[in-house]
């Protein structure tokens, strides 16, 4: 609930004393707007400017558009204007978000549960080469984005998407994100429970729909029935997560409250067990709690992990149960099981339920192009499947292929240079948009990432542990440092020289799935750019020399003195 208003004091009648109300929770009756976020929600749902986008933007160009718009709800449909060529990464902070802005924007095209047909990625594809100058970059969390998008060919593009059952809706904004589920959900042998249906429903209940479309801040949900645990569920907003309770079967558990970015959180278990058809309810009550009791008055507090870390689960639970879902009791249910693998990516080929196979394969860093991407929808059609998925690792799959059609498969796709038999630096490497099109990024992380798979290869080639190795352009997060094997925060640094250069923070250990936690920090340890290939080849050769029997990297990074990680 919300804190009691200070009282000014009386003493000093000369100050002007500022009242907040509380953390400006609704719930607590606090609906006054307390920021300039907050104000132009009020003002106007963000669902609402894809009229003014239609109508007067794409007619009259992008120096028409309202700032409010511009910089927030255009947000609602996906839209955010990418970083102005050649500003380099130490004027991040410090110019004004008109000064970063170009005329050009990002778009987000959201994939729920990574599922697409042949038909919608060819669409994908062409969009890229005819609006987005080839860009289709495939992200951690299943989506594709495109950039160098005119606000002039939105139109367009938002009719041939949805033309074939696409959307950028709530693709961005304080809403509702994509629904990222298992990519091989319905189809892997081992799979506990499809979680398709319950994902559908609820689509179907939260998206475009107003009720949801005025959170507190983003709100990310993960759900698959896959005992890989191949949603990174412990740092969504809320997950389901795929169990089998031992008196009612196969169902999920709930999860709340996990993110990363600069204060980050693991998700917390509810302790419930969901049968299926009443996930969407539980979700929707979740979804609920957000936008009543979520804190508004911070921005930087606005996430439900603040909630959750001051309410705990058992509050969260109850206030679920007796208020969002009538009084009904959630059954007590068991936690999943850990993985018994560590690569949860589906790459290679593999044995589906039908008899069929599904082969996932390794762009690098997620950077695709549009032609590529038309090319894997001619080769998936050519050998006989429909149906494609991207996964949370930045990687792709192609599913129901004939057991005599695969190595023609895997051969198509090495000739794409999309390797169904990547080395664990291919496999296991990924980077955020990175400072040349993001606006919050200081430093590159494409080409680095993508360099720096080819330098790994090269003086490692019998490395063939799993290693995760993820490149971040700025604090946020967006590549998951801190739950990767090795996390590089990309920062401004000094370089032997004394000179100011590109650079990262490095986060060693971290883990999701097997046990999960964040990745410790070397005290003062900062890598160059040029540095990282020669870092990141000393660190993994002493994991080698070091390590005991079977052990895995976070482990041995946890254990592991300062020195041997420096």
């Amino acid at each position: 609930m919300a804190a009691t208003p200070p009282n000014p004091a009386a003493s000093a009648p000369r100050r002007k004393v500022s009242r907040h109300r509380g953390e400006g929770q609704w719930a607590a009756g606090h609906f006054t707007p307390l920021n300039g976020n907050e104000q132009f929600k009020k003002d106007d749902d963000g669902l609402n400017v894809r009229t003014r986008i239609e109508t007067i933007y794409s007619k009259r160009g992008f120096d028409s558009i309202d700032p409010n718009d511009l910089r927030g709800r255009m947000r609602w449909w996906g839209l955010y204007t990418q970083r102005k060529p050649g500003i380099d990464g130490g004027k991040t902070a410090i110019l004004e978000p008109e000064e970063l802005d170009d005329s050009y924007f990002m778009l987000r095209v959201r994939i729920d549960g990574g599922a697409l047909t042949t038909g919608q990625l060819r669409v994908i594809g062409e969009i890229s080469q005819e609006f987005a100058r080839g860009t289709a970059d495939i992200t951690d969390r299943q989506n594709v984005q495109y950039h160098w998008i005119r606000i002039e060919d939105v139109p367009e593009i938002w009719d041939r998407l949805e033309s074939v059952g696409l959307s950028t809706v709530t693709a961005c904004g304080d809403t509702p994100r994509v629904m990222i589920g298992s990519p091989v959900a319905g189809i892997a042998e081992d799979e506990i429970i499809d979680a398709t249906p319950a994902l559908e429903e609820m689509k179907r209940r939260v998206l475009n729909n107003p009720a949801y479309s005025n959170l507190p801040r983003k709100f990310k949900t993960a759900i698959s029935g896959s005992p890989l645990l191949d949603v990174v569920h412990e740092i969504n907003d809320v997950a389901f997560v795929g169990v089998r309770h031992p008196e009612h079967g196969p169902g999920f558990d709930v999860w709340v409250g996990g993110g990363l970015s600069t204060n980050p959180k693991l998700g917390v278990r509810l302790g419930a067990w969901v049968p299926i058809d009443e996930v969407p309810d539980v979700y929707e009550g979740v979804i609920s709690i957000f936008r009543d009791y979520g804190y508004r008055r911070l921005r930087n507090r606005a996430r439900l992990k603040f909630l959750v870390a001051d309410w705990g689960a058992e509050k969260f639970r109850q206030v679920l149960e007796d208020e969002y879902l009538g009084g009904r009791k959630l059954i007590d249910g068991p936690a999943p099981e850990q993985p018994v693998q560590q690569w949860r990516d589906h790459i290679g080929v593999h044995r589906q339920k039908d008899g069929r196979f599904y082969v996932g394969f390794a762009p690098r860093v997620g950077r695709v192009d549009g032609a590529t991407l038309t090319k894997v929808a001619d080769l998936a059609e050519a050998h006989g499947s429909g149906r494609v998925r991207t996964t949370v690792e930045q990687k792709m799959i192609i599913l129901d292929v004939e057991q005599d059609r695969v190595d023609s498969l895997v051969e198509g796709l090495e000739a794409l240079d999309l390797t169904a038999r990547p080395s664990s630096f291919r496999r296991g490497t990924m980077a955020c948009t990175g400072i040349e099109f993001c606006k919050l990024a200081i430093v590159e992380t494409k080409q680095r990432g993508s360099q720096l798979i080819d330098e790994l290869e090269r003086r490692l080639p019998e490395f063939d542990e799993p290693i995760t190795i993820n490149l971040n352009g700025c604090p946020n997060a967006c590549a998951r440092i801190q739950v990767a094997d090795i996390g590089l925060k990309g920062q401004l640094v000094l370089n032997d020289r004394g000179e100011q250069v590109e650079g990262y923070q490095v986060h060693l250990g971290g883990a999701l799935g097997l046990e999960a936690g964040f990745g410790r920090k070397v005290r003062g340890l900062k890598v160059t750019s040029e540095e990282l290939p020669d870092y990141i080849e000393r660190v993994l050769k002493r994991f080698q020399a070091e390590r005991a029997d079977g052990e895995r990297f976070a482990a041995w990074a946890a254990r592991a003195s300062e020195e041997a990680l420096s």
